[in-house]
């Protein structure tokens, strides 16, 4: 198992299912009463985010600055990398656990070579209630043009694009590597003509950095069925500098927005969503935000994540995950892997962001970086 510090790998306690981990995790069989599963805050498991690869072709400052992720540094080989037939079945075990949501992410998912086939195998998937599975995909938007249709054409449904400014010289900045927002906003476009629905856009607001963009952003998305959702810059993993200076809280995102064009709130579609939406008062569509740090909301979360090399984290500020390619790769059969993702989410008690700043709830330095699981 493997954890990141200043963008290194270095090593952490094993959380290995050859050992004394699988005896932990590893608990009674599953019964249908149960589902779905409940963790120790009674928080239902319903989502799971699978990252599909920990590389990405930006080097966005708030997530994978290339100060600390340089040429020289070392990803994954891809024999490390979980196969889709692999991803196929844990995915299938979670589905039969209650899971009705599944987000591919990255790192840049597209850069994942024929992700589309992939996504295929997932689009079969049925929930415990005998529904499609809402399968959706984040992505930084620069593969999107060339990608949407198949993607599309698979069984994809929805996705989110990142973007997080209008103006070329601020997102230049802001990805590190000089990439144009331009083709990502075509990117956008080649997806709402694909017939994704909806399609959100994720801002990461960072003070001083593109705080400016708020307004640019909102304005250029209005009246164009596209959703764009603001999010406070968070303190996930240790390499990108955060301090409590940089974030711009939601509230002072909804005044910037509602001084200009009238919000009415209207909360989130589910307790587990992560975004508290506001429509426009004149009716042309709706914007969200997402406010981890000032208005924490780890008491709703039903989410699981899966890393690229097949290690499972309850939360995304964890330190370390559960191996769950290991048992796969050494032939233990679906029951027992339904038993050892049981075990982790019954003893699942995380809630960093409610604890943030406590004495009590000071995290390990060595927390796990954004690009390997997900945002």
């Amino acid at each position: 198992m493997k954890a990141f510090a200043l963008g290194r790998v270095i090593p952490l306690v094993e959380v290995s299912v050859a050992d004394s981990a699988k005896q932990s995790f590893q608990g009674h069989d599953v019964t249908t009463s149960e589902l779905p599963l409940r963790d120790a805050c009674s928080r239902p498991l319903r989502d799971l985010r699978i990252s599909v690869t920990d590389r990405c072709n930006f080097r966005c400052i708030y997530c994978m600055p290339k100060e600390v992720f340089g040429k020289d540094y070392a990803f994954l080989p891809r024999h490390e990398l979980l196969s889709f037939e692999e991803i196929e079945r844990v995915a299938r075990v979670f589905v039969g656990l209650g899971v009705e949501k599944i987000r591919l992410t990255g790192g840049e998912p597209l850069l994942r070579k024929d992700l589309e086939h992939l996504v295929a195998r997932l689009a079969t998937l049925r929930t415990l209630r005998d529904a499609d599975v809402d399968l959706t995909l984040t992505t930084n938007g620069s593969l999107l043009s060339r990608e949407a249709q198949a993607l599309r054409n698979a069984g994809m449904k929805r996705i989110t694009v990142s973007l997080d400014a209008i103006d070329e010289t601020v997102f230049q900045r802001m990805n590190g590597v000089g990439f144009s927002a331009l083709v990502v906003q075509q990117g956008i476009d080649a997806a709402l003509r694909a017939g994704f629905a909806p399609v959100k856009v994720n801002m990461v607001v960072k003070r001083g950095v593109n705080d400016s963009q708020i307004l640019p952003i909102a304005t250029h998305f209005r009246g164009t069925g596209v959703e764009v959702r603001f999010i406070e810059f968070m303190d996930v993993g240790t390499s990108n500098g955060w301090n409590t200076e940089s974030v711009v809280p939601s509230s002072e995102i909804v005044r910037i927005i509602d001084a200009r064009f009238p919000l009415i709130p209207t909360g989130r579609h589910k307790p587990s969503d992560t975004s508290v939406r506001l429509r426009y008062a004149d009716g042309l569509g709706s914007i969200g935000v997402i406010s981890s740090v000032s208005q924490p909301f780890c008491g709703d979360c039903t989410r699981l994540r899966l890393s690229a090399d097949g290690q499972l984290f309850t939360c995304l500020f964890a330190s370390h995950g559960l191996d769950i390619r290991m048992p796969m790769r050494t032939g233990d059969s679906d029951d027992v892997l339904c038993r050892l993702v049981a075990g982790l989410w019954r003893q699942r008690a995380d809630r960093y962001s409610e604890q943030r700043g406590q004495m009590n709830a000071v995290c390990s330095s060595q927390k796990v970086e954004m690009s390997f699981i997900g945002g």
